[in-house]
């Protein structure tokens, strides 16, 4: 009988390089939507489980199909790693790939002997009809959203309608050991979408090739009483949106903060957005935001040339309101950071220097914002892919090649040894400044503060005038550990390795 089958669902989010935000929100919201038709979710979260591989197999043991969600980058790795040993232990057992880089290279990650199924784009409904289908034995032709392997042969099933928000379930917090993140982050925190898509159209984001530039909110009341909830329940201190782009609606943002703060529950929260969006609100609306508990915002201004800018397709994007988003946080007490992209294609020396002096000025001005320079990253599927591998670059072949392309870490063809180390060091100045800028922000000392702002003027100077020969700061930056490779846009906190190439 149908009912007697094993029902067990174990969902996978492998190890990932970086800062742990919190639990993941992708396989919670699909570990609820399975849960209501009777599945029993188990999920193992390798951020915070050292022995995951050893969890994963004593898991599946009795399990019904296991799954992985994955993005591009290193943490495929241990997925790999992790779909073998399921398959060596349990031959029998569906495994099915889903997340970001399985939609974005689906008939790649499907040629993987331990790959069965690929859920693609958004995956509670899809997953549902996969389960129910398994527990029926029948096959899963015609079923939206998924890709699937019959006799090794790939089917392509049509993609699957995008669903509201609210008419899924709220993710399973309940399943969270939230002590366990509390001791990875050193807080209480959790990440919450309010909405997921980005009516943008930048040419290099993998957001909008995932969502369709759909743009896909949960209704205000339901966000504040969620969120509020769950800040009282779980004793949360801070709540990271993970929002593409949260100022899409103004006026719908602001009926979220006056909402937060009508609650009187007091709480930071976090998000990213695009400067544009926020000069369209006025300073007041903008301290009803610092009210409300907003500690940070994360800007995706990628670039201060208005060439690169067109060239990527962000022709909202306008210098002005970069200046103008700063001093708008500034003076309701907000910090930003603003994430810079060095690197992309058709990017010359002029348009470098050109954002790092607009930005070295900014830097001057807004003791508020800090930056994250990266160097541009080629993920696959992006509208910009023909042009790169017209430019030289080398897609990988294999899921297991994708592992390689993490954050700055692909070698660029039309970016040669001198324009890279150029690069390296203006990234390295700007990271040094934002360390000083925080230091001094957080000394009670005057004279101290003074001292790390006499610091900064000789990184700005470099900056302002693209001179960055003789690195004596950044030498004697290394022998002190301060400098950090990149930050986070959500919280604006170091993310990764330190930086140590940067002779």
């Amino acid at each position: 009988m149908l009912s007697d089958r094993p029902r067990k669902v174990v969902l996978l989010s492998p190890p990932y390089e970086g800062k742990v935000f919190g639990p993941p929100l992708g396989v919670l919201s699909l570990a609820a939507a399975i849960r209501e038709q009777g599945f029993l979710p188990v999920i193992i979260d390798g951020a915070t489980t050292s022995n995951f591989l050893d969890a994963v197999i004593h898991e599946v043991v009795d399990a019904f199909v296991f799954g992985v969600s994955v993005l591009t980058g290193p943490m495929i790795h241990d997925a790999i790693a992790a779909s073998r040993a399921v398959r060596r232990a349990r031959p029998d057992l569906p495994i099915i790939f889903g997340g970001w880089h399985p939609t974005l290279t689906t008939a790649q990650t499907l040629r993987e002997d331990f790959v069965d199924v690929v859920v693609r784009h958004q995956g509670e409904r899809t997953l549902m009809e996969i389960l129910q289908r398994q527990l029926k034995g029948s096959s899963l032709d015609l079923v939206p959203g998924c890709w699937f392997k019959r006799n090794g042969e790939i089917v392509a099933n049509a993609d699957r309608p995008a669903t509201p928000l609210s008419a899924l379930p709220s993710p399973a917090y309940d399943l969270v050991d939230f002590e366990a993140y509390a001791h990875v982050t050193g807080g209480r925190k959790l990440p919450y979408a309010t909405s997921i898509g980005c009516p943008y159209a930048c040419n290099y984001c993998t957001d909008m090739v995932f969502y369709n530039r759909r743009f896909n909110p949960l209704e205000v009341s339901g966000v504040v009483d969620e969120v509020v909830e769950l800040v009282r329940t779980l004793q949360l201190d801070e709540i990271a949106l993970v929002d593409s782009n949260f100022l899409v609606d103004t006026h719908r943002v602001l009926a979220i903060a006056r909402g937060f703060a009508e609650s009187k529950v007091k709480f930071k929260w976090t998000f990213q957005a695009s400067t544009d969006l926020l000069c369209r609100i006025s300073d007041e609306d903008v301290r009803l935001l610092a009210a409300s508990g907003v500690s940070h915002i994360g800007f995706g201004t990628e670039s201060a040339s208005p060439d690169v800018l067109r060239k990527m397709n962000k022709a909202h994007q306008k210098i002005g309101d970069m200046f103008e988003a700063a001093r708008k946080c500034r003076n309701a007490g907000i910090r930003v950071t603003y994430n810079l992209i060095f690197g992309y294609p058709g990017e010359e020396e002029q348009h470098r220097r050109e954002t790092l002096r607009v930005m070295g000025e900014i830097a001057e001005r807004f003791d508020n914002v800090t930056f994250s320079p990266n160097l541009f990253t080629p993920y696959p599927g992006v509208p910009i892919w023909p042009e790169l591998i017209e430019a030289g670059l080398r897609e990988p072949q294999s899921l297991e090649e994708w592992a390689s392309v993490g954050l700055g870490q692909t070698e660029l063809p039309w970016l040669d040894d001198k324009d890279g180390m150029a690069l390296q060091r203006g990234m390295s100045y700007f990271l040094l400044a934002n360390q000083l800028g925080k230091t001094a922000r957080k000394s009670r000392s005057a004279a101290g503060r003074t001292g790390m702002r006499l610091l900064q003027r000789p990184l700005h100077w470099r900056l302002k005038h693209h001179f960055f020969n003789f690195p004596i700061e950044l030498w004697v930056s290394m022998a002190k550990h301060w400098l950090v490779m990149r930050r986070s846009l959500l919280t604006g906190d170091p993310l990764g390795r330190e930086l140590r190439e940067v002779h």
